[in-house]
């Protein structure tokens, strides 16, 4: 293939040019900088030029010959589609617990007994790095068919040092052999280990004094996350944890207020997380201390509807000012789905977000919730040509049409990785 591509005629070159600064927030989330009859000139994985057909034609029909031409008529150009919350490596599957959800059984009467994060946490400790990675990329797959051209990981599956690095140097190899890009977060706090039920200061010394620094160590993460909820970890020891993983140069995410209010929010602020997740019963005083912080909400309406959970409020969110992502939260047992245009679906149709505030939320504001808007999320000059053509004529029909992958071409780097 030609190393130069010329997309052409998009009905909607949906660019999210961006002219502020950080993540956007009210208003500025439904700012699409959209151009009809749009064009794009690739050469070397790298955007060279936006515009117009008109525009672009004098500029590029010197050097057509040499490129590979993507007729996108009646169709719409994206930025390719960016995952910023998901648990995607790990062994075995928990379709047992869906049905115990239909019965009445809660998220937390679950994992107390013995299911949920603790059941994943045995099958990834017993299988092979070679299984899990070999299944890990084929749920790869299935996201970058969905339009997903980069996404963050999670360990966490493992509580103890040895599994905790399994996952991550998976997530290594994957992202230098797989289309997409990995950005891997170090989650050894995602659970208390059974081993460890009685006695979860000592396992949080373990995480603190020796999994963050080994792991900081190797460079295996850009992130730290820790799951802060009643019977996981308390808000002292989230913050100890994260102080821990700051110091060590990984930054702070946080999984918060989703089971209840227990003041997540509040410390997503105070230790400077990049992003807060779930947020399912955020207070007002929580959403105030979001926006006040420029903590992205990271949100996830999928986890919401299979746990059977009232939604995040995210019109509240954004009318304070909050930044919003939303994500598949891909894992085994509350949310398994590599779909994020299903996810786009949800956040209109159960939090009431506009299709152009989803959109946003699903590249410009997720490259920011993984600290990437530099180099992904808007279709801009000098940025990685990450893109994704859909076989519809407008971005409210990507939205309207739900369960349906609208995908038709998927670019990564310049290169067709589907399509």
């Amino acid at each position: 293939m030609s190393k130069s591509v010329w997309i052409q005629n998009a009905a909607q070159l949906i660019t999210l040019k961006n002219d502020h600064k950080g993540p956007r927030t009210k208003e500025a989330m439904s700012e699409l900088s959209i151009i009809e009859g749009g064009s794009v000139w690739i050469e070397d994985g790298v955007i060279q030029l936006v515009g117009t057909m008109q525009e672009l034609i004098p500029l590029c029909t010197p050097r057509a010959s040499e490129a590979y031409i993507v007729d996108a008529t009646g169709k719409i150009v994206t930025p390719g589609l960016i995952d910023p919350h998901t648990h995607i490596v790990h062994g075995g599957s928990r379709e047992f617990e869906f049905e115990m959800r239909i019965q009445g059984k809660g998220y937390m009467e679950i994992l107390n007994a013995g299911g949920g994060i603790l059941a994943t946490t045995q099958k990834t400790r017993e299988l092979s790095e070679e299984h899990i990675y070999n299944t890990t990329a084929l749920r790869l797959d299935s996201f970058l068919a969905h339009g997903v051209t980069t996404l963050e990981s999670k360990s966490g599956y493992g509580l103890n040092l040895e599994t905790e690095l399994k996952q991550l140097r998976i997530m290594q190899r994957l992202n230098e052999k797989h289309p997409v890009e990995i950005v891997s977060t170090f989650m050894g706090a995602h659970a208390i280990p059974e081993e460890y039920k009685d006695d979860a200061d000592a396992y949080v010394d373990i995480v603190v004094n020796d999994m963050i620094p080994h792991i900081a160590k190797e460079k295996l993460a850009k992130f730290c996350d820790v799951f802060c909820e009643k019977d996981v970890f308390t808000t002292e020891q989230a913050e100890r944890i994260l102080e821990a993983g700051k110091a060590h140069g990984l930054i702070p995410k946080i999984h918060a207020d989703e089971m209840e209010a227990s003041d997540g929010a509040q410390l997503a602020a105070k230790v400077g997380a990049i992003s807060a997740e779930h947020l399912l019963k955020t207070s007002d005083e929580g959403i105030e201390a979001l926006a006040d912080a420029g903590v992205i909400a990271c949100l996830l309406p999928a986890a919401a509807l299979c746990l059977q959970e009232q939604p995040a409020r995210a019109r509240d969110m954004i009318a304070a000012g909050v930044p919003v992502a939303i994500s598949t939260e891909c894992n085994p047992g509350s949310s398994p789905t590599t779909s994020m245009p299903l996810v786009m679906n949800l956040a209109c149709m159960t939090m009431r977000m506009s299709p152009a505030e989803t959109l946003c939320a699903a590249t410009y504001n997720a490259a920011c919730a993984i600290g990437m808007a530099d180099k992904i999320g808007s279709i801009e000059v000098g940025k990685q040509a990450d893109i994704v053509v859909w076989d519809v004529p407008n971005y409210q029909k990507l939205h309207y049409i739900f369960g349906v992958n609208h995908v038709h071409e998927v670019w990564k780097k310049g290169v067709k990785v589907v399509g």
